[in-house]
């Protein structure tokens, strides 16, 4: 077992250019404070499924059956199944891969955990957000938006070094 915590994270917040833009949103705290106590395992949906960078931006929406789907913003392609299929396939091996925790990007159709929904003015969870919540349902989960406000910070790092110690002692995720 590693001697730190292991936490996936959202690759564009460890500042590879992953975004539909082909920039990153770094986020120095992750990297900088966090970073050197940690062992990141860095995703990124879009790309690891096949996207490229650049793409094309996409959003949620809802199909005629009420259902959340990601429709890119232009072309309007449903990259629905897409991404349903990925993301269950990486938060399936994401499941052997001993994570502490996990950090999401804020806002994005894949990884947000409180993103808009344009069709509806509603809020949803990212697609690889629901796949990964739910095959790792006891992991501490935040998006860096939760991680800029001090308090919420610190009880994240604690539920991570908790289960990271629990995992340790009792030899299993």
């Amino acid at each position: 077992m590693p001697d730190r915590p292991r936490i996936g994270v959202s690759a564009c917040l460890l500042g590879e250019r992953v975004r539909y833009d082909g920039r990153d949103k770094r986020d120095a705290w992750l990297v900088d404070v966090l970073g050197p106590q940690v062992e990141w395992v860095p995703v990124c949906p879009e790309v690891e499924a096949g996207l490229g960078t650049p793409r094309e931006p996409m959003n949620l929406g809802r199909d005629a059956a009420g259902r959340i789907v990601v429709i890119t913003d232009r072309v309007r392609a449903d990259l629905t199944a897409t991404m349903i299929d990925f993301s269950e396939c990486r938060a399936a091996e994401l499941v052997a891969a001993d994570l502490d925790g996990y950090v999401l990007k804020a806002a994005s159709p894949s990884c947000g955990l409180d993103v808009p929904v344009q069709s509806d003015r509603q809020r949803g969870r990212g697609l690889f957000a629901v796949a990964l919540t739910a095959a790792l349902p006891n992991l501490p989960v935040a998006d860096e938006r939760e991680l800029g406000e001090p308090t919420s910070r610190d009880r994240f790092v604690q539920r991570v070094f908790a289960h990271h110690r629990r995992r340790n002692r009792d030899g299993q995720p």
